[in-house]
């Protein structure tokens, strides 16, 4: 270790949190399972045939040293300031202040995009006009907000029962649909050869991403070292196994040709179950969005408390964000963002594109800084060290391929640098 990370390196906080295994890894699957489920299998059959399946495969191998990484972090840190409570132990306060923004504001992005998606899909369900799609979006948002005004031993309890509901869709999409598969499909295995493999990694990468919003939350767990490297391990599995099983069955189903549509899920379903189309569009759609932005908004919250805490925002958003405690500042502060992203979404008619290239970049840019992080602060040569080490090699790469999105994560970095140097000009007036 450094001398930094040996003499000025603070214990680790305390933590007296009261959820338990079950709901963290509730919270874990809602996280990183989401939206994906809707549209990244046909995408991926898309871009690269049968070795979609083969792209799963290697994406979620990768994506083991970072999830790894985060947990074994969190347990030894639990702090609602998540990867910025990371950063600012082991590069410091401006460093944190960057992150937390990237967080906060940039990935903060990607709520209108899960809210839009579930107004879409539920109006069509329930055959409403598309003009009704977004009051449903907005609805989606007040309700994961309210809820959480409650706290998370409630909004935790929801979870589980969500996360739940959102597993068994998932496995009764594929039950409903394995025997419809055919050997044929998997042949020709490289339709577009490993071209289309790379393409397909890439957008499997935002099928494995979400476990950082667990880090947020680590305070509020028992036993957090032991809780969230367990959680890490159920969440892991189920979300591989999910997408493993949905891109065999996909391919198997569909062939290179890919579904009939984007939501191949959707035409998993009705493939043998064709008068319960319309429920289950809509039972999807809202189990997995409220699911997401359940698992998002204290995630948000906790953050923001922990910003008002350490300074990187007014101090009034710090009440409330002590472990057993509801952040309801922050949980106002989260809403005017998520309500003021959407009414820009809605009233321009943006693209989702638009808005989850936003999303991702950040992402991307907050997991690089904290891998950085990791290794300076796990100890050297230990098994959470390399999985650090791997995994900073790993968010370069994905980095270099988001540069011409980093338009957002780089002003986010200007205005948290730009803090610093205000200050200190204040301070030697």
């Amino acid at each position: 270790m450094s001398e930094r990370s040996t003499t000025t390196m603070p214990a680790p906080p305390a933590a007296h949190g009261r959820l338990g295994l079950p709901t963290a890894s509730a919270l874990y699957i809602a996280a990183v399972l989401g939206t994906g489920i809707l549209v990244l299998p046909g995408l991926g059959v898309d871009a690269a045939g049968p070795a979609s399946i083969l792209a799963v495969a290697i994406v979620l191998v990768l994506s083991i040293p970072l999830a790894g990484t985060f947990a074994a972090l969190a347990g030894r840190y639990p702090d609602g300031g998540g990867v910025a409570t990371f950063v600012r132990l082991a590069l410091g306060d401006t460093a944190a202040r960057v992150t937390g923004y990237w967080f906060l504001f940039g990935v903060g992005f990607g709520a209108p995009v899960v809210a839009a998606l579930g107004g879409s899909y539920l109006s069509a369900a329930l055959g409403l006009d598309r003009g009704w799609a977004p009051v449903i979006s907005i609805g989606f948002l007040v309700a994961s907000l309210v809820l959480n005004l409650f706290g998370l031993r409630i909004s935790g309890a929801v979870q589980l029962g969500l996360s739940g509901l959102l597993v068994a869709v998932v496995i009764g999409a594929i039950a409903s649909a394995a025997p419809s598969v055919q050997a044929a499909n998997y042949a020709p295995f490289l339709p577009h050869g490993w071209t289309g493999v790379g393409l397909a990694i890439s957008l499997f990468v935002w099928a494995f991403a979400g476990g950082e919003a667990i880090t947020h939350i680590a305070h509020e767990f028992r036993n957090p070292r032991r809780t969230i490297i367990w959680a890490t391990v159920v969440g892991m599995t189920v979300v591989g196994l999910a997408y493993l099983s949905l891109q065999v069955v996909t391919v198997g189903v569909f062939g290179s040709g890919g579904a009939r549509s984007e939501v191949p899920l959707i035409d998993l379903v009705a493939i043998n179950w064709p008068d319960f189309g319309p429920a289950v569009v809509g039972g999807i759609a809202t189990v997995i969005v409220l699911g997401v932005l359940n698992a998002y908004v204290p995630a948000f919250a906790n953050l923001a408390a922990s910003l008002g805490r350490d300074g990187h925002l007014p101090r009034w958003f710090a009440k409330g964000g002590e472990a057993g405690a509801v952040p309801r500042r922050a949980i106002a502060l989260v809403a005017v963002l998520n309500l003021g992203y959407a009414t820009v979404f809605f009233a321009f008619g943006l693209e989702l594109q638009t808005f989850i290239l936003i999303h991702t970049a950040s992402m991307v840019s907050l997991y690089f800084m904290g891998m950085l992080a990791a290794v300076r602060l796990l100890a050297r040569f230990s098994v959470g060290w390399w999985m650090a080490v791997v995994s900073v090699v790993f968010t370069a790469a994905l980095l270099v391929l988001a540069w011409s999105h980093l338009v957002v994560p780089l002003v986010l970095a200007l205005v948290a640098v730009s803090v610093t140097v205000i200050r200190r000009l204040r301070a030697h007036a």
